[in-house]
């Protein structure tokens, strides 16, 4: 489930399961416990201003041709894999589909202003009596 009630049906993700690298024992060349994720983006439901903002996104999983390639093999579980790159697709989504507020520029105030310049004042007058004794 993506934010904005968006979601995108399993038919346009492509699941494919192939050996895993690494730890695994004896099952490491029987079982195919890793999991191949592609998302096409251009082909997808998503919203076009959303499909735009992950075409345009400088992450290695987006190929050039828009399609977006997840290697899942953290557990050697073939089910918890598949989940696992489901999620990491979710998350990569959602990244786009959360709206950056624009930042709001603002003046110090008054008072802020004043109590800076008496605080230098001070400051100043504090190192003032650091400087060296001259014995007339």
């Amino acid at each position: 489930m993506l934010a904005k009630d968006i979601t995108i049906p399993l038919t346009e993700i492509e699941i494919q399961a192939v050996r895993s690298q690494g730890s695994g024992g004896q099952n490491v060349n029987k079982v195919s416990t890793a999991i191949h994720l592609r998302f096409d983006i251009k082909a997808s439901s998503l919203p076009e201003q959303y499909k735009e903002r992950l075409l345009s996104l400088k992450d290695r999983r987006i190929s050039s041709d828009g399609i977006v390639i997840i290697k899942a093999q953290r557990f050697r579980s073939q089910v918890k894999n598949k989940a696992d790159a489901l999620e990491r697709l979710q998350t990569l989504i959602n990244s786009v589909i959360a709206e950056v507020k624009p930042r709001k520029s603002t003046q110090p105030t008054l008072a802020s202003k004043t109590k800076r310049l008496e605080e230098k004042i001070l400051h100043g007058r504090k190192k003032s009596l650091r400087g060296k004794i001259t014995g007339e």
